[in-house]
């Protein structure tokens, strides 16, 4: 019971994640979903008759002598279809798969039926090459016979007719070829461009905290977006593609292989059931296995990453030794684990080479007597060995790629789960029908915290306990307080980051609020876009540009880099001050009403500090500050003092004594 209920939770997540791309979720369900797949496949089967029909009709009319040799056989079968009730009943299904698609073509709307269309001709390229590998197991047949009969005009006549399907076959695997991987990267797309937007949305990157190793419902999401969207979206469409392909393979050749003998077909189901329910207990220990592999791995490539992006301060401190032994540690999880990944994956190969060197004695074990009967000819022994290769190929998909549904059951529960939770966060962060959102934006332009108290999230300690306090415009707050009081995370509380565990919170429209963080934010972009962020650098002129640089204190680097539009590593190149500076120059630029600054001219002389606050004091912005320098009570008006058990005071910052702090 626990494997099918596990199977079932497979299968929900699959279609969460599939089917927004070919239907959208909120306005469609299950079973119209299920409704278009199958109303697709009858109308390619629908299709490939009418098609099949067409050509055996043209054929017929302009070259009646090469049909009789390359298709021999085909125009009466096709005759017998459509005198028979197999015709009208496949035309009747296509017809009703047209209407079902016509049904809900509204809902098939932003680019929803490409999917669709490239799936319904991939679909009809594997009908096709199965028509056609159908039809070479007869000619296997016909060459066995000619060999043994000596018949060399009817040889090179089988021959002939074996050459014709190549030709046919070939560009038909190109094309499939291409379209599969196609399909998968406009799908990749769509996926990625989906979580990404969902992902940036109501600061779910913010709340996922990617960083904190004791949190492992999601770990790396940069993994799951990039690596894991590209796995699931070309692996559902391979496998896809391989199961239609094995059930109509295994429809097609055991009919062919009922023909010659019902002992072989049964046995052959038998033991591809036997088979196909040993493999799946024992690779049962390979979904966890390569679950954690990815996380493993994972955690592996973002420590190395860690060590390139502090490769200065590593060099400075000389932590060499240090952050080896972390990328060790982390590196001998992802082996460990992968050492038990690999025995388990050398028992499931023992299993399945066992399974297909056993299955290669069957056919003759069951043919041979009837041939030594005399009752079949000796082309049978390789029709017969064709079709049960087919058969037993398309029954035992499930024993042969076992290690690969493994990684992909895992990557769809990694996927899954981190949409789940970006979901979860976006719906947590929109208010319910009747709520009041606990920021509200004020037009008076003013922050207002009104009995408030700050607890950190994922934590129990009180920080603050009922503060209420204004800043109006053109008022300036310094908050104050000895380290890890909660200085900056009133400052997260006043920007929005952190939600208040009681009380609310009123401030202006976020266009008109700016946080500079001590360490500010260097994007990958160029020094344009450095100091426009996050405005549109097309706002500002080269020359509007150059003089915020030197109003800021940075004219050497207009002069280093006169090109605005240059791409550098600004976090490595640019010293802390530097950065400081430029966070100043962009904090100008966007030219907010109010600005949130937690200790954000720490690197800097008091001098330029100086200058950089009264150019805030001359623009009319208000502010709110953290710092530890007596020198900036002079920009301020007022101090909120912070003990970190609860308690604050609000004190004149005129004569304010930094020793209390």
């Amino acid at each position: 019971m626990s494997v099918l209920k596990g199977f079932r939770d497979q299968l929900g997540k699959l279609q969460r994640l599939a089917q927004p791309y070919f239907l959208p979720l909120e306005e469609s369900s299950s079973w119209q979903f299920l409704l278009l797949v199958v109303s697709l496949l009858a109308v390619v089967v629908g299709l490939t008759l009418l098609l099949l029909t067409a050509a055996v009709a043209i054929s017929g009319s302009l070259i009646p002598e090469l049909r009789s040799r390359f298709l021999p056989g085909v125009p009466e079968q096709v005759a017998a279809l459509w005198s028979g009730p197999i015709g009208p009943l496949i035309m009747a299904l296509f017809a009703a798969g047209l209407v079902a698609f016509g049904s809900l073509r509204a809902k098939l709307r932003q680019g929803r039926w490409l999917p669709w269309l490239l799936m319904g001709v991939i679909a009809l390229l594997i009908l096709v090459i199965n028509g056609i590998n159908v039809g070479i197991s007869f000619i296997a047949r016909n060459v066995d016979n000619a060999l043994v009969a000596y018949d060399q005009d009817g040889f090179w006549k089988i021959v002939a007719i074996y050459a014709f399907c190549l030709v046919l076959a070939l560009p038909i695997r190109a094309i499939q070829s291409y379209l599969i991987p196609k399909l998968g990267l406009l799908w990749r797309k769509w996926l990625s461009t989906r979580l990404l937007g969902r992902y940036l949305s109501n600061r779910a990157y913010y709340v996922l905290n990617p960083n904190d190793e004791s949190i492992e419902e999601i770990d790396n999401p940069d993994q799951r977006i990039s690596q894991d969207t590209a796995s699931f979206t070309g692996t559902s469409l391979s496998v896809t593609v391989e199961i239609l392909a094995a059930l109509l393979t295994f429809v097609s050749f055991v009919i062919v292989l009922w023909n010659i003998s019902v002992n072989l077909a049964v046995l052959l189901l038998v033991y591809s059931v036997g088979g196909t329910a040993l493999i799946v207990f024992a690779s049962r220990k390979l979904v966890a296995l390569n679950y954690q592999q990815l996380k493993l791995e994972a955690d592996f490539r973002y420590g190395l990453v860690h060590i390139r992006d502090n490769a200065e301060s590593i060099a400075f401190y000389r932590g060499e030794n240090q952050e080896g032994k972390e990328a060790e540690r982390r590196l001998g999880g992802a082996i460990v684990n992968y050492d038990r990944l690999i025995i388990w994956e050398a028992l499931i190969q023992v299993i399945q080479r066992s399974y297909d060197y056993f299955s290669r004695f069957l056919p003759w074990l069951v043919i041979a007597p009837v041939y030594f009967a005399k009752e079949v000819d000796f082309g049978v022994f390789g029709q017969a060995s064709i079709a049960f290769s087919q058969v037993l190929f398309s029954v035992s998909y499930i024993v042969n790629n076992i290690d690969r549904l493994a990684a992909f059951s895992a990557s769809i529960s990694r996927l899954e789960g981190f949409q789940v939770k970006v979901d979860e966060i976006n719906a947590a962060a929109s208010p319910q029908a009747g709520e009041e959102p606990a920021l509200v934006p004020e037009a008076q332009g003013t922050i207002q915290v009104i009995h408030a108290d700050l607890v950190p999230p994922r934590s129990d300690r009180l920080l603050i306990h009922d503060i209420s306090l204004e800043v109006a415009a053109n008022q300036r707050l310094l908050v104050v307080g000895p380290s890890g009081c909660g200085k900056t995370s009133f400052l997260r509380l006043v920007s929005g980051l952190w939600p208040p565990a009681a009380g609310s919170i009123r401030r202006p429209p976020l266009a008109e609020l700016l946080f500079i963080p001590q360490k500010p934010y260097m994007i990958l972009g160029s020094l344009r876009e450095q100091l426009c962020y996050p405005q549109q650098p097309e706002r500002f002129s080269d020359g509007h540009l150059r003089n915020v640089l030197e109003e800021v204190r940075l004219p050497e680097l207009v002069s280093r880099y006169p090109d605005l539009d240059i791409k550098q590593d600004w976090q490595r190149i640019l010293s802390l001050g530097e950065q400081q500076r430029l966070a100043f120059a962009r904090l100008l630029l966007n030219s907010p009403r109010f600005v949130v600054l937690d200790e954000a001219t720490s690197a800097l002389d008091v001098t330029t500090e100086k200058h950089l606050y009264a150019l805030l004091i001359e623009r009319e912005i208000a502010f709110v500050s953290v710092g530890h320098r007596p020198t900036l009570a002079a920009f301020h008006d007022t101090v909120l003092e912070l003990d970190g058990n609860g308690n604050w005071r609000l004190l004149p910052a005129a004569g304010y004594d930094f020793n209390r702090a």
